[in-house]
């Protein structure tokens, strides 16, 4: 099987796992790329390959370049797909591989955004995640609601 896909801009990598429905992933890819309040948008490179279908995180990792390649992957996957809020898989491919959290598709663009440019790091995401957890975005100056699940 071919690895993932090595960075080859600064982009975010967003993996398709779960192929049971092209409009849903069509209508993610969509919705993600719409501007957050403060005008920011998520910058993804869109990997949808069907050999990379029904994988989880222990094959993704298995599957990392050897060489310097993406810290961390987005992943829509059949919980992603199942679920009305689209809750997208975080996994964390460099501080400690495999590490999880899930975050709702109209919030992916504050975590890809702090995440890229090392703003936030993956702790300050995993210590607020919960079921549904609310925290304060401190890089402005009112309460902004974002929603993280932590991956069980």
């Amino acid at each position: 099987m071919k690895g993932l896909p090595t960075a080859n801009s600064d982009r975010s990598l967003f993996l398709r796992t779960d192929f049971s429905d092209d409009v849903a992933w069509e209508a993610l890819c969509v919705a993600i790329q719409e501007p957050s309040i403060e005008g920011f948008v998520a910058s993804f490179d869109y990997v949808n390959d069907p050999i990379y279908a029904g994988l989880g995180v222990e094959e993704l990792l298995n599957l990392r370049p050897d060489e310097a390649g993406h810290y961390f992957l987005y992943v829509a996957d059949a919980k992603c797909f199942a679920n009305s809020e689209c809750p997208i898989l975080v996994v964390d491919l460099y501080t400690d591989p495999g590490r999880t959290i899930r975050v709702i598709q109209s919030e992916v663009c504050g975590v890809e955004n702090n995440l890229s440019i090392s703003n936030m790091d993956f702790e300050d995401f995993e210590d607020e995640a919960g079921p549904m957890v609310s925290f304060a975005d401190s890089q402005i100056d009112r309460l902004i609601n974002k929603y993280v699940y932590k991956h069980k």
